[in-house]
């Protein structure tokens, strides 16, 4: 690729569980997928920041790919009942997974 191909960068933060079914679907875009090892969120869980390289008029297409390929999950959490006088644990559904994406534009890309 050369400078001119790259005209967005794509950060997608995906779930562990979808970081190989993510890159397999990009990758069959033809589109450069970076994938680094991240961790946080309200849950503290292990996932990927992937760094995608978009040409122009591809952002839609890799956006479809992520919506399709990072599912939502519901989790429990066990949270403490208030005002309970034994630490009995109440679970509590959580929506988790997807993914965060950012989109910001390139001024440069060089390959060395």
């Amino acid at each position: 690729m050369s400078e001119k191909d790259i005209h967005r960068l794509l950060f997608a933060v995906v779930q562990e569980q979808d970081i190989d079914t993510a890159t397999r679907a990009l990758e069959a875009l033809g589109l450069p997928v970076v994938f680094l090892s991240s961790a946080g969120g309200f849950l503290g869980r292990r996932n990927a920041t992937l760094l995608i390289g978009l040409r122009e008029g591809k952002e839609d297409e890799a956006i479809r790919s992520l919506e399709e390929s990072c599912r939502q999950r519901i989790e429990y959490l066990t949270l403490p009942l208030e005002g309970s006088p034994l630490p009995m644990p109440a679970p509590v559904p959580v929506t988790v997974g997807g993914a965060t994406v950012f989109a910001l534009p390139v001024e440069r890309f060089e390959e060395i």
